[in-house]
């Protein structure tokens, strides 16, 4: 029987860390999302705002770079879809460190299938951002 060393995180140690990766991602989204809310309140309470029809070249923040320089601004919108970057980019930072956690243990099958759902998602993020 192998000895575990206590340098390496053992298999509860890694789901202790992805379940709190989870929350902090859900709790920091849902917090930036929150504070842009409220900042769009406080500027744009009097707007009117016609849900009816959808208009996609009026939309601001479709690109990455368009929100980050929206954050520079403190545009409450790009604060906003900032927040939803966050939730996007949470499950993909778990897929990442769920990859690395079998690396540490040494589980090559599932690193594999973790590089190939990695690849997946990137893959359609980037086809979905570019076109």
């Amino acid at each position: 029987m192998m000895k575990k060393d206590k340098n390496f995180p053992g298999d509860k140690d890694i789901e202790i860390i992805l379940g709190t990766l989870l929350r902090v991602g859900v709790v920091a989204s849902m917090s930036v999302v929150l504070v842009g809310g409220v900042i769009y309140l406080l500027f744009n309470h009097s707007g009117i705002i016609n849900y009816g029809t959808f208009d996609a070249h009026k939309a601001k923040f479709s690109s990455i770079a368009a929100i980050f320089l929206g954050l520079g601004r403190f545009d409450s919108e790009a604060i906003i879809q900032f927040g939803v970057l966050l939730l996007i980019f949470t499950p993909i930072l778990r897929v990442v460190f769920s990859i690395f956690g079998f690396l540490i243990e040494r589980d090559y099958l599932y690193v594999l299938i973790g590089l190939l759902v990695l690849i997946v998602i990137l893959v359609s993020l980037s086809n979905r951002l570019t076109g």
